[in-house]
Formats: structure tokens, C-alpha cells, sequence
């Protein structure tokens, strides 16, 4: 028996995991840079509830884009060659990249320059999300759907933990390393995606494209076990995120620095990646709603222990926890929603899922900085792993399509499937 996974065997979906786990490490190293030096740069002239303010508007700044794109981007994942999206927006990223590291490399590095940027990363996350995210499902065969979404999890954690990693490193050796490693590794991804064969996409029902937006988002409001999974991590994350104060604790609580900033932005994605690489070998079969349900209570609870916690050792074990718990209910969640919506609308479903998705990190940051301002730090970060804990309590109680999902069923494609056309060169 071979010891390789499964959808890893296919030649197409090994050159998009490639391409999600180079890009996600690009991603990451330059995330952790940017919140770092927006934070140093605020510090140098603001008290720390004025710049955790700063770290707050970065994450809404990335949003607005977002919000305002993901009609559109959805739409665009359903209509054209979910491959050409990708590439582009890779290459959107890659613009970034050197625009950073010439900026820091010719020392004129600023505010304005950080938070420019970061509106562009919006744009590009907007149409990565529908587009990655619906172009897995038409890789693999639907029976190892589960599989291929934990494996492309794993990829996007493993990115997630040598991504801040690398970066903190490299920042210490010269501050224009890390995007000089981000650009080359989305240059990368962009050639791994251009090995992608074309693809059968579904063809959409007829209507006008803003017709077929709104089709997107009915669906999404219709289906209640889609709409409970998208919302329960939209309010849990919004409220129970702590990554944007992690430059914060490094530096003001903590005191470990930007050499202790690293492991602490990894420590989640660690956490996760085990639980990833588990569900990659061993797939969740029994009772998977209440489960993630569970989940969602623990990453609350290590959240608030995060808060309180003045102990760096400490401090990265509750982050590997609730990173576990969070890949535990992110890998539930997206398994159900994927085998729940039909081809043609995986890209606008998507939409809406990654908007809920930036909006709970995004918006978490600038709820987290805004609240750090009010509170402080300590009881913003305690008060919402509570409110985390809460929510899903409420939910599980608004939506009893959750407590009720009892495994993942693998049954003919759901009747709104589409006749499925080639898609382009």
C-alpha cells in the first residue's frame, strides 16, 4: 500500500497543494512583517492603546476590499476558468511582495505605504478565496473529497507555520528578507498553478451576472447546515480572534520580542497542522456536528486562558490548542460545505464563505485592537474567548441542522448540479 495520500497521486491536485502551501508560506512571512512593522513604526510615536488602534485599522483596512469585492469575485470563480483567477491573483501578491521589499530595502518604509498595501492584499484574498477554494472539489473524485480538504488544510497550516517562522528570522537578519522569500515563493505557486490542465467547470443557470450573484447568496440563505457552518465561524473567530494582538503580547506583556513574535503566530497553525495531518490519514466518520460544536467551546476556553496568561510557555500552549480546535472545526465545516453545494455555485458559496472568513480574521483584528484600546489587552482578549464560547451555545440551539449532522454523507450530487461543461485552455 502506498504510503503517499490518496488525492496527493493525482498530478493536478499535487501542483495545487504545492501552489496553496508555497503561497500561504509567502502570505504568512509577510502578514507577520507587516503587523510587526506597523506596530514599531505606531510605537515609536504612540502610547500602546494608540498603536494596538493601528493594528486594529490594518485588519479592517484588508476587509473593506473583501466586502465589497465578494459578489463580484464569487460570481467570477463560477464564470471563468477558476485557474486563470488563481494565477492572477498570485501574481497581485507577488506586485506586493516588491513593492514591500523595496520599500523597506530603500528605507522609506511607512504607514501609508503598510496600509496601501495591505487594501491590495484585500483585493487579491478576495478572489483567491472562491477560486482556490472551488477549484479542489473538481481535482479529486467526490469519495476523497474529505481527504483532499484536510490534505489542502495541512498545506495552508504547514504554510502557516513556517511563514511568521521564516519571517521573524529573516526580519532579524536584514527587515527586506522576508518579502524578497515571499516573492519568489508566489512566483513559484503562479508556475505550479500553469501546470493545472483544464478543468470541467458546470455551467451556470441562465440569468444576468447580477442575477447570478444574488442566486449565490439565496442558496447560502436557503440551506440552513450551510449557512450555520459559514456563520458559527464568522461569529466565533470575530470574536474570540487574538492574532492581531500577538505583536502586542510579544512585545508588551510577554517581552519576548520579535524573536518570540515567530513561535507565537505559529504556535496555531502547529496545533492545527497535527490535527490536519490526523484528519488526513484518518477521516472523521461519526457524530461530526456535535463535535465540531465541541470544538468551537475549547477554542474559546484556550482563548481566554491566553488572555490571562503571563507565561510564554503557557501562552504557546493554550495557541496550539486553540489552533487545533479551530483546524477540528474548520475541517468539519468545510467538508459539509463543499459536499453540500453543487459545482455551479461552489464559487459563490466560496465567496461567502471567505467573507466570513476575513471578516471573523479581519474584522476580529480590528475588533480586537478597537476593544484593546477601550479594555486594555488583557481583558479585550478574555472577554472574547467567552463570547466565542457563548455564540456557539447559541447556535447550537438556532441550528439544530448541526447538532444533527452525524457524518459526512458521500450520496449523489445535490440535485441543483449543473450540466458540466470543458472549461478553457
Amino acid at each position: 500500500m502506498s504510503l503517499i495520500p490518496e488525492p496527493l497521486r493525482i498530478p493536478d491536485f499535487r501542483a495545487f497543494w504545492l501552489a496553496r502551501l508555497t503561497t500561504t508560506i509567502g502570505q504568512m512571512a509577510m502578514v507577520i512583517v507587516i503587523g510587526w512593522q506597523v506596530y514599531d513604526i505606531a510605537r515609536s510615536t504612540m502610547e500602546i492603546r494608540e498603536a494596538a488602534f493601528q493594528l486594529g485599522l490594518i485588519g479592517l483596512v484588508q476587509f473593506v476590499p473583501l466586502f465589497v469585492l465578494t459578489p463580484v469575485s464569487g460570481w467570477v470563480a463560477d464564470r471563468l476558468d477558476r485557474r486563470h483567477v488563481a494565477r492572477a491573483v498570485i501574481l497581485l501578491e507577488l506586485v506586493c511582495a516588491l513593492i514591500l521589499f523595496g520599500a523597506t530595502w530603500g528605507g522609506f518604509i511607512s504607514l501609508p505605504i503598510l496600509f496601501g498595501v495591505a487594501a491590495l492584499l484585500g483585493v487579491a484574498r478576495a478572489f483567491a478565496g472562491p477560486a482556490l477554494g472551488a477549484m479542489a472539489p473538481n481535482l479529486v473524485p467526490r469519495e476523497i473529497l474529505p481527504n483532499a480538504i484536510a490534505l489542502s488544510s495541512t498545506a495552508w497550516q504547514a504554510g502557516a507555520i513556517l511563514g511568521p517562522a521564516l519571517g521573524g528570522i529573516l526580519y532579524d537578519v536584514l527587515p527586506h528578507l522576508p518579502y524578497a522569500l515571499s516573492a519568489f515563493l508566489f512566483a513559484f505557486s503562479a508556475l505550479c498553478l500553469f501546470t493545472i490542465r483544464p478543468i470541467p467547470r458546470s455551467a451556470l443557470k441562465p440569468g444576468t451576472p447580477w442575477q447570478q450573484m444574488v442566486d449565490g447568496l439565496a442558496y447560502v440563505r436557503r440551506n440552513r447546515l450551510v449557512l450555520g457552518a459559514i456563520t458559527l465561524d464568522l461569529f466565533a473567530v470575530l470574536l474570540g480572534g487574538v492574532t492581531a494582538m500577538l505583536p502586542l503580547y510579544a512585545r508588551d506583556i510577554l517581552q519576548v520580542g520579535a524573536d518570540g513574535l515567530g513561535p507565537l503566530r505559529a504556535a496555531p497553525a502547529a496545533g492545527a497542522t497535527l490535527t490536519a495531518i490526523f484528519f488526513s490519514v484518518r477521516p472523521l466518520r461519526t457524530d461530526v456536528g456535535v463535535k465540531m460544536l465541541t470544538a468551537v467551546v475549547v477554542f474559546g476556553a484556550a482563548t481566554a486562558v491566553f488572555g490571562l496568561s503571563k507565561s510564554y510557555f503557557l501562552s504557546l500552549a493554550m495557541l496550539a490548542l486553540l489552533g487545533g480546535a479551530d483546524m477540528f472545526s474548520v475541517y468539519i465545516r468545510q467538508s459539509l460545505i463543499q459536499l453540500h453545494t453543487p459545482d455551479e455555485m461552489r464559487g459563490r458559496v466560496a465567496a461567502a464563505s471567505t467573507l466570513a472568513i476575513s471578516a471573523s480574521n479581519e474584522l476580529g483584528e480590528t475588533r480586537s485592537g478597537f476593544t484593546a484600546a477601550l479594555l486594555g489587552p488583557v481583558a479585550a482578549t478574555v472577554a472574547g474567548g467567552v463570547a466565542a464560547i457563548c455564540v456557539t451555545l447559541l447556535w447550537a440551539l438556532w441550528f439544530p441542522e448541526l447538532r444533527r449532522a452525524r457524518s459526512f454523507a458521500l450520496t449523489d450530487p445535490p440535485p441543483e448540479e449543473a450540466t458540466v461543461i470543458s472549461g478553457g485552455a
